[in-house]
């Protein structure tokens, strides 16, 4: 099975993490695509950097900083991974890349958001939810922390 992770750093998407290897450690045989989606450049951030390739290379950077902890999460744990980073809105990218990669899960974090702003605003998580084909876990805080 074939497992889109997103990570975008925060605490709630390394519980999705280890709630994958949870998975793994109880018999669930799988690889898993871990993502990242960076947000596209502001036009400020283009007209300061007068150059769109080194935009490029940090949002690069970024993403793969961002998706060092959950690499070293699933080295500890023997699961092999792939990693994409993309760009642009997140859950349609998300999306692209569950496509991409054919991915049969995604297992993701919730993103803690109060009502009214997940009302106004939507979350990735749940968009992600409506939009993929294929089923989606929601992993909630520190449901699967380290001990």
């Amino acid at each position: 099975m074939k497992i889109l992770l997103p990570v975008d750093g925060s605490e709630v998407s390394l519980d999705a993490v280890r709630f994958v290897i949870q998975m793994s450690l109880s018999g669930l045989k799988s690889s898993v695509v871990l993502a990242n989606v960076q947000e596209p450049a502001t036009l400020y951030e283009l007209v300061v950097a007068h150059d769109p390739q080194v935009i490029e290379e940090v949002s690069d950077a970024a993403g793969a900083h961002i998706l060092e902890k959950a690499e070293a999460l699933l080295k500890g744990a023997h699961i092999s991974y792939e990693c994409e980073v993309g760009k642009g809105d997140p859950a349609h990218t998300l999306i692209d890349i569950l496509e991409r990669f054919a991915c049969d899960l995604v297992v993701m974090g919730a993103s803690g958001t109060t009502g009214l702003r997940s009302a106004l605003l939507g979350s990735v998580s749940n968009e992600v939810l409506h939009a993929a084909g294929v089923p989606v876990m929601i992993v909630k805080s520190s449901a699967y922390s380290e001990e």
